[in-house]
């Protein structure tokens, strides 16, 4: 077995090749490649901490709040990977940041973000409902178009039927993208 470090310097060696066959020899280490993914993800380097948050989602002893700073990342892939891990890690506690991720500048991102909320299922309905109940009031807008599409679609593919009642409200929207879920 190839030890850690190693792998660690193939996972950062700028060739996709070797980090993409680094990962489940390093996934093969469970446990004990935690410390140094986790550290690895503060790296300056995005794509560091890219690779760092695609190792973490190959392992099952993730967590959750591991993966949870990294939707704040300056680097839009780097939030993309994170919220593509949170879908094979799906906790509640990451309700709050995807909710705010469905407004990201990037479509990737915020897509994930929706993605993750579905895997997370019940628990993502509440905020989900606030985004589409959410009406201009004195100091809050409306959530922009593109958020609540986001929502709704995350509702749709959860089927909770507590979405129901705002799901049938969607369908006199101007939007025929809001219509249409």
């Amino acid at each position: 077995m190839t030890a850690l470090p190693d792998l660690l310097a193939d996972l950062t060696s700028g060739n996709d090749i070797r980090a993409e066959n680094a990962i489940p020899a390093i996934a093969e280490l469970g446990p004990a490649a935690l410390p140094a993914l986790v550290e690895l993800t503060h790296h300056p380097s995005a794509d560091f901490r890219w690779w760092a948050v695609f190792a973490l989602a190959a392992l099952p002893e993730a967590r959750t709040a591991d993966l949870l700073p990294l939707l704040e990342d300056p680097a839009p892939e780097v939030r993309a990977a994170a919220a593509l891990a949170i879908c094979g890690h799906a906790h509640e506690s990451a309700v709050p940041r995807l909710i705010t991720l469905l407004g990201d500048e990037d479509a990737l991102v915020s897509g994930l973000a929706g993605n993750a909320l579905v895997k997370i299922g019940g628990p993502s309905v509440a905020a989900l409902l606030e985004i589409l109940t959410l009406r201009a009031a004195p100091g809050r807008d409306e959530a922009p178009t593109r958020v609540r599409i986001l929502a709704l679609r995350a509702l749709a593919e959860i089927r909770d039927p507590r979405a129901i009642p705002v799901m049938m409200s969607s369908m006199s929207e101007a939007s025929a993208v809001l219509q249409y879920w």
